[in-house]
């Protein structure tokens, strides 16, 4: 599906020069001089090559055709995630790096939405928020519950992140995760 230059949007994955590439960053610029354009940063979902590329506003690109699947996520075995088609029960291994940093945040039969162009996972979404659990909290230091204070923690899947004072070890919270950020307990 051709759309205009301007459409691009972070995210997208786009068919140019014969590869895929999913777009990291866009800037329009409109120089004083000359006509307006966008400044592309794209990664090569094949090789994972970057590479900017200018287009002029009046360009059109190939935006590729994707399909979305939900999958369970089943285990990690290395570098390698198990997934399963819950309407078929098929199951298919996936490169981690398609879930790039969301990854170390699966949990054991997960719904997640694979990405697929011409019936190959070129993507994994995870879900916006999880819950984990807390196995480490620092201690909360007397006086600090005037202000908005984060202390440490490590969660069960053995990740550092930040988290309120109140949290203790044991708790089960919520978390944001595309950063890792606290949102609530759970």
């Amino acid at each position: 599906m051709k759309i205009n230059a301007n459409n691009i949007r972070t995210g997208m994955v786009l068919e140019h020069e014969g590869r895929l590439w999913r777009v990291a960053k866009t800037q329009h610029t409109q120089p004083g001089k000359g006509g307006a354009y966008m400044q592309v940063e794209m990664k090569d979902i094949v090789s994972g090559t970057k590479t900017n590329i200018r287009f002029r506003s009046a360009e059109t690109v190939e935006k590729a055709e994707m399909a979305q699947k939900q999958m369970m996520y089943l285990y990690r075995d290395g570098e390698a995630l198990n997934l399963m088609n819950n309407e078929t029960y098929e199951q298919i291994t996936v490169d981690a790096e398609l879930a790039g940093e969301q990854a170390k945040w699966l949990q054991e039969n997960m719904m997640v939405e694979v990405e697929m162009h011409e019936n190959n996972p070129i993507g994994i979404t995870l879900p916006a928020s999880i819950e984990v659990g807390i196995t480490e909290a620092d201690a909360a230091i007397k006086g600090q519950t005037a202000n908005n204070s984060f202390k440490n923690a490590v969660a069960d899947n053995g990740e550092a992140i930040m988290v309120p004072a109140f949290v203790n070890a044991g708790d089960r919270i919520k978390i944001n995760t595309e950063d890792g950020t606290y949102i609530e307990r759970a």
